[in-house]
């Protein structure tokens, strides 16, 4: 049995940790202690965002950092102060951007509500209605049907005037999963070129298909539209549908949101609007490979891409691109230090917008150990590996003597608006 100073001391202890865990250090009291008070929650906010880019199992930890820094700076009121708001206003709207993609109703990580996007955008992100007859979405759910897939859409080109043409192909991707089955990897894929006039969009719709002898485990179907936007920039909409295979053998497509199925934070996989084709090495027919110039030259065309009124992506700061000078470099990639300088070259707003966080590893580890960033690049995959470390580690780091893109940012937000 513990003695009653022991437990009283216990029960303070215990009261003790939970304040602190609770409440954490009090508000800064003056000027001279907002530096340190914010300094200390950059770096857990920070850390927190390595973990969870590193490891999905840590976006809950990340997601309760980011709630309780937002709640902090209201709480003390620190938004209403000038000075505060002078020096971190990039900082405060930061958090407010990355809260409110924790919300139940913004997962896609937008502005307005994932109802009110979705209500918004339905004239440009629908599939259209010849790609969800019966007889094409039956042939283009199974591997097998594939070969008639694309006969039909052969079929319907041969009837399209020649600037309205089709173009399509399937391959196999790198590196994505669909959101339905990540071990799924076979795409078909249908672009439909636009009219600008008509202000109807181009659209990049994705069928992902079943492995051979698995019909039916794929339901995903995404669709990216292109819509050009004043200043020669193009604003970029996002969905994705979901197939019902109903046991009398029909097929019908619903919105993955609008059927309760959650959906995921468009521009953290996206920034660039459209991403680029890189199939897997032979997963494309000899007759279908010049299609896939074809559409990654139309992406090409596509920048700088835009959200429209939902998303300002520079608000997120900057991306990817080393901070570091040569002598802080380690010896292995020295002699490419330049290369870790070109990402924020063209990963900048007027062309393929910054790789920031929040940013999706799965793409990023692909393109730069895969050989396809920084774009012409001829390294060993040990040197590809060494050079994706630095990027990441100099984009994360929370040292107060050499602090990483993330961090400088945001303890001077004010330097970057």
């Amino acid at each position: 049995m513990q003695r009653p100073a022991l437990r009283t001391i216990a029960s303070f202890l215990t009261i003790v940790c939970f304040a602190t865990i609770s409440f954490g250090i009090p508000c800064p009291q003056n000027n001279g202690e907002q530096p340190r008070w914010v300094t200390l929650r950059i770096n857990s906010l920070v850390r927190a965002a390595y973990a969870a880019y590193q490891n999905e199992k840590s976006e809950a930890s990340y997601a309760r950092i980011v709630k309780q820094f937002d709640s902090a700076i209201r709480q003390c009121r620190l938004s209403q102060d000038s000075d505060f708001t002078d020096r971190y206003g990039n900082l405060i709207e930061y958090l407010r951007l990355l809260s409110l993609a924790q919300t139940g109703d913004h997962e896609l990580g937008f502005e307005v509500t994932d109802k009110e996007y979705f209500a918004e955008t339905a004239p440009y992100a629908a599939i259209p209605d010849f790609l969800l007859a019966p007889q094409f979405l039956k042939a283009v759910s199974r591997f097998e049907g594939l070969a008639r897939a694309k006969a039909m859409l052969r079929e319907m080109n041969a009837q399209r005037a020649p600037d309205d043409q089709l173009i399509f192909f399937s391959y196999s991707s790198r590196h994505l999963g669909t959101p339905d089955n990540r071990n799924s990897f076979r795409r078909l894929l249908i672009v439909l070129p636009g009219n600008k006039q008509k202000d109807i969009p181009e659209q990049w719709v994705q069928f992902g298909i079943a492995d051979p002898g698995r019909p039916h485990s794929v339901r995903n179907i995404s669709v990216v539209a292109i819509r050009p936007a004043a200043n020669n920039t193009n604003n970029i909409y996002f969905k994705d549908y979901f197939r019902t295979y109903h046991r009398n053998g029909s097929i019908s497509v619903k919105g993955r949101w609008e059927l309760g199925e959650g959906d995921d934070n468009c521009v953290s996989c996206h920034k660039s609007g459209v991403l680029p084709i890189f199939p897997v090495a032979g997963s494309v027919s000899r007759n279908e490979m010049s299609f896939v110039d074809q559409v990654n030259q139309r992406f090409m065309n596509y920048l700088p891409a835009r959200f429209d009124k939902y998303l300002d992506v520079t608000k997120f700061g900057p991306g990817l691109g080393s901070n570091r000078s040569d002598a802080q470099l380690s010896s292995a990639i020295k002699s490419h230090s330049a290369r870790l300088r070109t990402c924020s070259a063209c990963h900048e707003p007027q062309q393929l917008n910054p790789l920031n966080w929040p940013m999706d590893q799965t793409i990023i580890s692909s393109f730069g150990k895969g050989g396809r960033m920084p774009e012409g690049a001829v390294l060993s995959g040990y040197e590809r590996q060494q050079l994706y470390n630095q990027l990441v580690r100099d984009y994360f780091a929370t040292d107060d003597s050499r602090p990483g893109v993330l961090k400088s940012w945001l303890m001077d937000s004010a330097e970057g608006r």
